[in-house]
């Protein structure tokens, strides 16, 4: 297994909250897993082609104005995926932790993959589409979908882990709820570690540390997009904990933070 960090849309430039990190663009984060058995794995995938060549029909001109998104076709994951030589058929499942228009945007670039989402996320997009954060075009291409309901799940440190189906048990779903109506995690096991997406169950990594500290700008969108204040904030709570007791054994990482990101591609 090897696993690539892209960052698939650049939105607004955000300052740290703290010396040091240097102003930035916030990301959108995703993985794309090269394994053995199951071709390309997409954990997320970002803006995508048409978000770029028309961002007010796809994305919705509210949107634009309020990310502020680059819109930077080499940003987008099809384009990285042929720069590692791949073609977007090579790309056989695509996991999203919820189907908000910066973490979706990707599906019609890749018709042909399985798109693994929570029941309750996939119900709700339908239901609000058209809409500020679910937007149809991105699926009026009929997604091959795979939706999983909660239950039956299984204990994954102070969480619940859903098993996916055509995939390996290196990658589990872990709901992270308040974010959506169906928000989740995406758990993926590296030799004898775990890193898992948290999406958007929290926006800056200052809110995983014992300061708990979120970031001005980013909080503002966090706080209004959520759907359920309490869970968000108890989510956010365990994921602490998740930190605090297990951080030897999993890595956390959020969609948007682009210090995170820079983690795993190297310093800024």
């Amino acid at each position: 297994m090897k696993i690539h960090h892209l960052n698939c849309g650049s939105v607004r430039t955000i300052e740290a909250t703290y010396d040091g990190p240097q102003p930035a663009p916030a990301v959108n984060h995703c993985l794309l897993i090269e394994t053995d058995a199951e071709g390309l794995v997409l954990v997320e995938t970002g803006l995508g082609l048409a978000d770029v060549r028309d961002p007010a029909g796809t994305l919705g001109a509210e949107w634009v104005t309020m990310a502020q998104p680059t819109l930077d076709e080499e940003e987008t994951a099809v384009r990285q995926v042929a720069r590692l030589g791949y073609a977007p058929s090579d790309v056989r499942h695509i996991i999203v932790t919820h189907l908000d228009v910066d973490h979706c945007g990707g599906l019609p670039d890749f018709p042909d993959a399985r798109v693994h989402v929570l029941a309750d996320e996939l119900d709700a997009a339908r239901a609000e589409a058209p809409s500020f954060r679910y937007r149809p075009a991105h699926w009026a291409h009929e997604p091959r979908w795979v939706a999983y309901d909660l239950e039956p799940g299984e204990p994954w440190f102070g969480f619940t882990a859903v098993p996916m189906r055509g995939l390996s048990p290196q990658f589990r779903l872990v709901p992270l709820g308040g974010h959506t109506a169906g928000h989740t995690g995406v758990a993926v096991r590296t030799g004898d570690r775990w890193l898992l997406h948290c999406g958007d169950a929290y926006y800056y990594h200052r809110e995983m540390e014992d300061v708990k500290e979120p970031h001005p700008v980013l909080d503002f969108v966090q706080t209004g997009s959520q759907v359920h204040r309490d869970l968000r904030l108890g989510t956010q709570a365990r994921l602490r904990e998740l930190v605090r007791d297990h951080g030897d054994e999993v890595e956390t990482f959020c969609a948007h933070d682009p210090w995170e990101l820079a983690r795993y591609q190297g310093a800024r």
